[in-house]
């Protein structure tokens, strides 16, 4: 999802402030273009039987009458089982796209869905709120538009609770978390659905719900960071929740799980770490974040190296999850010399270069990282050489894929402007060499032809 970094390094008759700036557009062009991709999640949440799970959902279509009776049973049964029992086949048949259909053209069926979450039978509520699930992740658009008048009842039922927001039916709160999710996700939530989000006491319950302790619930913290992810995706007012402590939150969360893993309590842990590593990046990039005092909140060397715990487990049980906790890395130096510097006196170098062959996409984060250090100045780029930074840069001058080269390259620019040293050594290790295979393709020739002027310069 990083493969659309484009434009070109003149360093010949640009100041490094110039070079500076057009790194920036590039990466808020990358950013806008990552927010959007990441805006389409359909995650499934069920625990299905076994025989349900193989039956699917050909002999699951119900008609109108059944509908009407499952809801009816469902209100008005005179045993709790018969309830129950009645919202679980209807919450089956709302796996099936026609049943769908046919429910959502039934007057009054989302109400009485919706007022059925309010029953003080905890089984009955989570069935209830099964069923708004089965709705909320269909790809029918009709039925995604008929849940978004639910809306308003879901955060009043959610806002309602006590100020812990701790329910004693937690799996409830897991299913109307997935469905809040869900509806998040359509075109409409961020004028019709975030702006009421943001407007409630919600958005300090979804934060409580994440804070580390003995209180939080793995399964519910899931489903609520991936709410606040969407609501953070969609910028409506994303200061709004760093007021509220967002950073810090999600910061102290961020050091918690690196904690499970230090204590090999990892089973699981991608499900949550997800979704907090992008809120976390994703909050980074928010313009007002110094003017809010937000960023102060995560200038712990701390941080840095609990990310540095997380890759190192992401590299052994989940490759996928690197270039997430990469980004975050990327906007945490990218205009923080503090972090910069906690990257350099933790002797984080090295780790990061072993990062560099895992695939075309980490090495173009891995660089770019690298990069936020070596722009920070002189001082920065003599920890950087001598040391093994300069052949890996070799090494990556040798794929073919532009993107990685040309990071690469920009890379070198840097070092051999504060460093000019590097430039020499760069030679004598067959540097021009490495470069000359780069010089036909069109969208690296004006970088590999100003690297090698400034190398012969230097």
């Amino acid at each position: 999802m990083w493969n659309r970094r484009q434009g070109s390094l003149r360093p010949v008759g640009c100041g490094v402030e110039e070079l500076r700036r057009r790194r920036r557009e590039r990466e808020a062009a990358l950013r806008k273009a990552r927010r959007e991709q990441q805006l389409v999640s359909k995650r499934l949440l069920r625990d299905d039987t076994p025989e349900e799970a193989e039956s699917g959902c050909v002999d699951l279509i119900l008609g109108e009458a059944e509908i009407q009776q499952f809801l009816w049973s469902a209100q008005r049964g005179t045993e709790e089982k018969e309830r129950e029992g009645a919202l679980a086949s209807l919450r089956r048949g709302l796996q099936c796209p026609e049943t769908q259909q046919t429910f959502i053209r039934l007057e009054g069926s989302m109400r009485t869905l919706v007022g059925l979450l309010t029953s003080n039978q905890a089984l009955l509520q989570l069935e209830a709120a099964r069923c708004l699930h089965e709705l909320s992740h269909s790809e029918q658009s009709a039925v995604a538009e008929a849940c978004l008048p639910a809306t308003s009842y879901l955060l009043t039922y959610l806002s309602g609770h006590s100020s812990d927001f701790i329910s004693p039916h937690q799996t409830v709160l897991e299913a109307l978390g997935y469905a809040l999710s869900q509806l998040l996700q359509a075109k409409e939530a961020p004028e019709m659905i975030i702006p009421s989000i943001l407007g409630s006491t919600l958005p300090q319950h979804m934060l409580q719900l994440l804070h580390p302790g003995p209180k939080l619930n793995p399964g519910v913290a899931v489903e609520f960071a991936w709410c606040l992810h969407y609501i953070i995706c969609s910028q409506v007012n994303n200061v709004l929740l760093i007021t509220h402590g967002a950073l810090a939150t999600l910061g102290l969360l961020l050091l918690d799980l690196a904690g499970a893993v230090q204590r090999s309590e990892g089973a699981g842990l991608e499900l949550l770490v997800c979704p907090v590593l992008r809120c976390l990046s994703n909050l980074l990039t928010e313009p007002a974040v110094d003017a809010v005092g937000g960023q102060m909140e995560l200038r712990d060397e701390r941080v840095v190296a609990s990310l540095f715990i997380l890759l190192q487990f992401f590299l052994q049980k989940q490759p996928s999850l690197l270039p997430e906790g990469l980004w975050l890395l990327n906007n945490l130096t990218a205009n923080s010399p503090s972090f910069c510097t906690s990257l350099l006196s933790l002797d984080l170098i090295e780790p990061l270069l072993q990062l560099l062959p895992v695939s075309n996409v980490v090495s173009v984060l891995v660089l770019t990282v690298l990069c936020n250090v070596a722009e920070k100045g002189p001082a920065y780029c003599c920890h950087l050489w001598p040391g093994p930074l300069l052949s890996s840069l070799l090494d990556m001058l040798a794929f073919s894929d532009t993107e990685v080269v040309g990071q690469s390259l920009e890379l070198l620019q840097l070092l051999f402007l504060y460093r000019p040293e590097t430039a020499q050594a760069f030679l004598q290790q067959s540097g021009l060499q490495a470069l000359k295979r780069h010089e036909e393709e069109a969208q690296l020739q004006d970088r590999v032809q100003a690297l090698q002027q400034t190398a012969l310069r230097g």
